[in-house]
Parts: structure tokens; C-alpha cells; sequence
């Protein structure tokens, strides 16, 4: 049996690590991320909830926030109303159980936004105090900083309707836009700082700059929460208060949205676990806040000494965690760009264990301050690959070391550079003989959206080359029996060609009748994509007409311009280059685009949305169907969608059209669309 004495050091333990954390949080740099700091709080409540002796009045978790640093340069303020915090919760079932205990007839849901807390204090509709959180109670006067965030009204603008109360505490949360994080970091290494991690850090150490001019360049916006003490200003609710704030000229967010069920929330919380649904935030979140509506009901529920019992945050899983950088490698392009990734210890985010993230270039590694041995901040949200935010500086202890980009490629030893000098990729300029280069070639252009060759991927391409059966693409669709008797891979150990090798040859003939837009994807050409190759075939018709054509005339293609133009002739200008279309003709491969009529354009203007799985349609078939009828097929809904076609398990692409009230098909409705250009 556990003595007492051990359960009260493991107490003691564990509350001087949550206040220590807590305390960097609010008032410096923390070195822990976000989810293992609500981990560790878990852990201390968890110990209270089964032993409640330990819980004194003084533990952590009854407090709010971290008290305002000895050090700190501000003034202390106190709150009209306390400032308190919010409870969490990890997964629905925690939620419903609240939401049993918090029935209502509405609530509102809001985006939890990742930043610092403020408390803004107007009296008679002149804002004459800012501050932050502090403890709750007491916080630091940062009137100052305050006044040059764009986004915080000096004064306010009363209406009839709701007339500028006497005394008003409004509640809100300052940021930096994600969109402006790396412009702000950028400028703090120029000026010889430390790099923030994230956006959150970035926010907290600018409000508290002693620089007014300062606070102004690091880009601070402001989002309303809630309102704390006022005096002539009664709302009935708490959704009234943001119409209130906002008719006053105070920003509140737009995504903000009254329900009344529990289906109702749980559909929130789902559609904002999307990240596809995130991409038009201008600020980080980390959970949906849900909210009881009614201002007597909140009075009704009362407070704990720490967080109103109205309202909780859904925590999301992390998008963010901390590991250790244990190296930095770089891979090789099909288009000899050399990409860095960090090669990490293993570590669990967003319900996958990652050992690697991209570090885009090495101008990104220099703006992003890390070094080799670095603690750093990870992300990643849904399938996106995980990036490496920055380092946590404070966790350096003197060991770390710079990282010396390559000067040779590390695939062929070729010396890298640049395209042009203001670029901030390198490449490999080895772009024929490359082994990288020329497996990635090949392996994208066996993909679906050029010729769908489906067995040849990059440990086939790979063993092609290395087995010197190809020296580069141009001999692809010359490939026999004979010559693939060479490779490892597509023949079994008797020597004979294996089932994958039939299926590879097979492919390869059946590739012959591509259309010519999936040939000019399959050529690699920088910035031709499938949209550009579509266009050009659709225009030009053949091979021969499109290479006769002049750089002013390709431009002029509908969606091409002069740098799809002009990449697609310099690309004809290299010897080896114009090789492989020879040899890819002279072998079969169709250069002409599909001669017959042109499919009636019923959905010229028209924008549609795919999204679930549809039973007569593939992804790439059902997008090829809009395009090829001149409608634009788009992977996101917005309001400028015309219609949303909806399958089987379609998801948050479907609560979205609905929330946006716009126009759903199922896929009986799609075919008619196609046919005649209306569903009905």
C-alpha cells in the first residue's frame, strides 16, 4: 500500500512541475508543448480526484493562469471581474457527460484560439486599461502595447439599439496571423533574436514588448470571447453580448455558431477537427469552446475557483509536440530541387508516430534557428506531411550545432545551386543522369494523372536504373522482355520475367493510348501540371502544333500565362529533352489529342465539388468528367461552389456545403448535371 508521505512528494512533485511550466507559459517561453502540458495537469488531477487529501486550496488546479513575473517591467492591474480560465475535455464521451450535466436549450460554439488572453477595460466607450490574464485576478497593465493593435478600438461607437454601456470589460485574445508568423520571425532573426516556435510564443512575447514601436512591427490582431464587469449593459445572452460588441466596433469571429443539441455540437466539433476545414483561418486553434447561452443559466452554474462550470474546451489531439532533432538529410526532386527533412526521434502527434518533417529549403532552416541536437516544435495536421516549427531555445545546453547544407548532390556528386540567384531552392543541376531525379521522373510519371503505369514505383525505378535497363525516360516505352530480364525486381530467381514484370510491360503498352494531356504531365516539365496540360492539348490538338507554337502565343492559352509558356519552351530547347518525345513516338506513344467532337461544355462557368466515394465514378473520373465539360473541379467547398456531389462517406467536405446552404447532389443527380448542365 502506498505510504501517504510518497503520495504527498509525488504531490509535490508534480504541482511544482505544472506551476514551473505554467509559469513559462504566461509569463516567458515554455519548453513543453501544449498536449504534454495538459497531460502532466491531467495527471495532477487525476492524483487529486483519487486521493482529495491532497487537493489543498493552494494546488494548481484551482488556480488560474500563472501570477504576474516578480521581473516583469508592467504595472499590476486588478480585474473588475475575475478572469478565469476553462476546463478540458479529450473526447466526445467527456463532452456528452458534460453536456448532461450543462443542459440548455442553446449554446454557442467557438473556435479556440491559440494566443494570449487580454482583458480590455472601457469606461464610458474610451478604452483606458489593458491587461493580461495574470492569475486571474491581478494582470499586467499593457495599455500601452495595446493601443497599436489595429484590431482594439480606441473608442467605441454606440447605436440606438445598443447604446455604449458606462463601465465594460471585454475579454478577447491576441495573436499573430499564421499567414504573418514567418514575416515576424524572419525580422527577429534579422534583428539578431531567437526564432519564436509558433505563433502562440510569438504573441505572448510581443505584447510584452517595452517598445511601443516594436509591439506595432510584430503584426498583433485581436479576437473577442466574452465580457467580464459592466455597468449599463444587461444582455439575456451571451450571443446578444458578440452582437453587442461587434455593432460597437469590437472584432468577434465569424465562425462563432448558436445550437441546441448535442448532434448539433458534436457535428462542430468534427467539422473543425478537419484541417481541410482550417485553411482559411488566419490563427492557430487547439478546440471548440462550447458555451451555455443564457446569461442566467451561466449565473445559475456558477464558478469554480478556476473556470466557469457554463463552458469547456474540446480539446483537439496535438498538432504540435516537442522532440529532438538528430539530424538533418536532404532528398532530390524529379525536377533536381534538394529538399532538407529532420530526422527526428520518434514521437506521437496527431494519431501517427513521425520520425521525419520537411524543412522546405535551406533559407527556411537558417530563418527557423534550429540546430543539429535542437529541441523542436513539430506539427501536423491530418495527412500533411509534419513540419518542424522552430526550436525551444531554452532547452539548448551548448551541445548543438550548426547544419552545413550540401554542396554536392548526394546522389550523384554533382555541385548544387540555385536556378537563378534570387531563388531560395536549390538544385541539382545533373537533371538527366541524376539517379534521384530520374526515379522520381518515373515513378510520377507512372502515376494516375500522367500515364497510370501501376507497377512502376520508385523501388521499380530505382532498380531500372541502377540495373542500367534505363539510362532515362526516353527508352521507357521501348522496354521488352529482353531487356527486362536484367531487372531484380520484375523477374523471379529462376530468371524469368514475375507477374509484376508482365503487369509492367503490359501497363507500359496500354500507356501508348494516353491522351496527349496525360503525355505532357508525364514530361516533367516545371509548373505543367495537369490543369496546363489539359489546356495546351485542348488547344493545340497534337504534339507537333503545340511545339511549333511561340512562347507569346502559348501564353495566351486560357490559364497558362508567360511562365508555364516560357518553362514549356526552354524545356524543347535541351537536346535530350526533345530525345524522349522522338523516341516516345517512334515507339507508339499517341502525340495527338482525341480527334472526336469536343463533349458539349454543360458546365462551362459551373464549379463542382466531389466528395465521398461514388459507385460509377473514380476521384480521377469524376473530375475528369467536370473538366472535360468545362466546369472547374475543385477540392474545397466555398461559397463560390455551385454544387456539392456527395457519395458514400463523404464527411466534413458535406457539413460544410450544408452549413454554407449550398446545392447537394447524389451521384443519379451528377449524371444529369453532366448531360445537360442541370440536375433536375
Amino acid at each position: 500500500m502506498t505510504d501517504f508521505a510518497d503520495l504527498r512528494r509525488e504531490w509535490n512533485d508534480l504541482a511544482q512541475e505544472v506551476r514551473q511550466h505554467r509559469d513559462l507559459y504566461y509569463n516567458k517561453q515554455p519548453i513543453i508543448s501544449d498536449a504534454e502540458f495538459d497531460e502532466l495537469f491531467a495527471k495532477l488531477q487525476k492524483l487529486e480526484a483519487e486521493h482529495p487529501e491532497l487537493a489543498v486550496p493552494d494546488s494548481p488546479t484551482m488556480e488560474v493562469g500563472a501570477p504576474v513575473a516578480a521581473s516583469s517591467s508592467f504595472a499590476n492591474v486588478e480585474h473588475l471581474e475575475p478572469m478565469r480560465s476553462l476546463d478540458n475535455v479529450f473526447d466526445l464521451d467527456e463532452l456528452r457527460k458534460w453536456l448532461e450535466r450543462t443542459p440548455s436549450e442553446s449554446y454557442l460554439t467557438e473556435l479556440k484560439i491559440d494566443g494570449l488572453s487580454i482583458n480590455l477595460t472601457y469606461r464610458d466607450g474610451e478604452l483606458v486599461q489593458a491587461a493580461t490574464r495574470g492569475d486571474g485576478r491581478v494582470g499586467e497593465d499593457v495599455t500601452a502595447n495595446a493601443r497599436v493593435i489595429s484590431d482594439i478600438p480606441h473608442v467605441l461607437n454606440g447605436s440606438d439599439e445598443y447604446p455604449v454601456p458606462a463601465v465594460l470589460e471585454v475579454r478577447g485574445e491576441v495573436y499573430i496571423s499564421i499567414n504573418d508568423f514567418p514575416e515576424v520571425n524572419a525580422q527577429r532573426i534579422a534583428e539578431g533574436g531567437k526564432p519564436f516556435a509558433n505563433p502562440r510564443n510569438a504573441a505572448a512575447g510581443s505584447l510584452r514588448q517595452k517598445n511601443v514601436e516594436d509591439v506595432r512591427k510584430r503584426k498583433l490582431r485581436m479576437i473577442c470571447h466574452g465580457i467580464g464587469y459592466s455597468e449599463g449593459f444587461t444582455p439575456a445572452t451571451l450571443d446578444e453580448a458578440y452582437r453587442a460588441l461587434e455593432a460597437w466596433g469590437l472584432p468577434v469571429s465569424s465562425k462563432t455558431m448558436l445550437v441546441h443539441t448535442t448532434k448539433e455540437i458534436i457535428e462542430r466539433v468534427d467539422y473543425w477537427a478537419d484541417p481541410a476545414n482550417r485553411e482559411d483561418l488566419l490563427h492557430e486553434i487547439d478546440g471548440l469552446v462550447i458555451k451555455v447561452d443564457s446569461i442566467a443559466e451561466q449565473r445559475a452554474l456558477g464558478s469554480t475557483s478556476r473556470a466557469p462550470r457554463w463552458a469547456i474546451a474540446y480539446k483537439y489531439p496535438p498538432e504540435e509536440v516537442t522532440t529532438t532533432l538528430l539530424d538533418i538529410q536532404v532528398g532530390v526532386g524529379r525536377t533536381g530541387r534538394v529538399t532538407p527533412f529532420a530526422i527526428m526521434e520518434p514521437v506521437f502527434v496527431a494519431g501517427t508516430t513521425v520520425s521525419k518533417a520537411t524543412l522546405h529549403n535551406q533559407t527556411e532552416i537558417k530563418r527557423k534557428g534550429v540546430l543539429l541536437g535542437d529541441t523542436v516544435v513539430i506539427r501536423k495536421a491530418g495527412e500533411i506531411i509534419p513540419e518542424v516549427l522552430g526550436p525551444v531555445v531554452e532547452k539548448r545546453d551548448g551541445t548543438e550545432r550548426e547544419y552545413i547544407f550540401p554542396t554536392f548532390c548526394p546522389a550523384c556528386g554533382t555541385r548544387l545551386a540555385p536556378a537563378k540567384e534570387e531563388d531560395a531552392d536549390w538544385r541539382c543541376p545533373n537533371t538527366r543522369n541524376c539517379p534521384n531525379q530520374l526515379a522520381e521522373r518515373l515513378t510520377y510519371l507512372a502515376g494516375r494523372k500522367a500515364f497510370d503505369i501501376e507497377v512502376l514505383g520508385e523501388k521499380g525505378a530505382f532498380d531500372l536504373i541502377r540495373s542500367g535497363i534505363l539510362t532515362d525516360e526516353a527508352d521507357l516505352f521501348d522496354l521488352d522482355r529482353e531487356k527486362l530480364s536484367a531487372s531484380k525486381v520484375y523477374t523471379a530467381k529462376s530468371g524469368k520475367i514475375n507477374s509484376n514484370g508482365e503487369k509492367l510491360l503490359n501497363n507500359i503498352a496500354a500507356a501508348k493510348e494516353a491522351p496527349l494531356s496525360r503525355v505532357l504531365v508525364g514530361l516533367s516539365i516545371r509548373h505543367v501540371g495537369s490543369t496546363a496540360s489539359r489546356a495546351l492539348a485542348a488547344r493545340y490538338r497534337s504534339m507537333d502544333a503545340l511545339r511549333a507554337a511561340t512562347v507569346e502565343d502559348i501564353a495566351e492559352t486560357e490559364g497558362i500565362g508567360s511562365t508555364i509558356a516560357q518553362s514549356f519552351k526552354d524545356w524543347f530547347e535541351v537536346d535530350w529533352h526533345r530525345n524522349i518525345v522522338d523516341k516516345w513516338a517512334a515507339a507508339g506513344v499517341n502525340m495527338e489529342e482525341n480527334t472526336t467532337e469536343q463533349l458539349p461544355q454543360t458546365l462551362e462557368g459551373m464549379t463542382v465539388v466531389v466528395t465521398g466515394s461514388l459507385e460509377g465514378f473514380s476521384r480521377d473520373s469524376a473530375k475528369e468528367a467536370i473538366v472535360s465539360r468545362g466546369g472547374k473541379a475543385s477540392g474545397s467547398v466555398s461559397k463560390k461552389t455551385t454544387y456539392v456531389v456527395v457519395g458514400e462517406k463523404a464527411g466534413s467536405k458535406e457539413t460544410k456545403a450544408r452549413d454554407l446552404g449550398l446545392i447537394i447532389l447524389d451521384e443519379e443527380q451528377f449524371v444529369r448535371l453532366l448531360e445537360t448542365g442541370s440536375p433536375e
